[in-house]
């Protein structure tokens, strides 16, 4: 069992999309896929999920995780991002308490 699905607290799961330039060499992902900014900070925090670049320049992604990790995940993908992306918005949809984790990492889908 990986050390997240231990920690104490409910576990939740959030639906995320980030609108601005969050694409490319500046995005969210990082430098062709490299870099993987979202990954790394995911790591940094110990959620598991996925992050992906959609075909409208937006990212989409799926983070799970204690509560409170979720909740900071959150406020980065809102305010922060990666040094050189623009947030101009996030939604964020389908917020649940979850049992189980479905995830055992975060990565970057293609």
């Amino acid at each position: 069992m990986s050390a997240v699905a231990k920690a104490s607290g409910a576990l939740k799961s959030v639906d995320s999309e980030v609108f601005g330039r969050v694409q490319g060499n500046g995005g969210l992902r990082g430098a062709g896929g490299r870099g993987a900014y979202t990954e790394q900070e995911a790591k940094k925090l110990g959620v598991v999920g996925w992050v992906k670049n959609t075909s409208q320049g937006t990212v989409t992604g799926q983070v799970q995780g204690p509560e409170e990790k979720v909740n900071e995940m959150k406020s980065w993908l809102s305010k922060v991002g990666s040094p050189s992306s623009r947030i101009d918005k996030t939604n964020f949809s389908n917020e649940k308490e979850i049992s189980k984790l479905d995830f055992s990492d975060f990565n970057t889908r293609y």
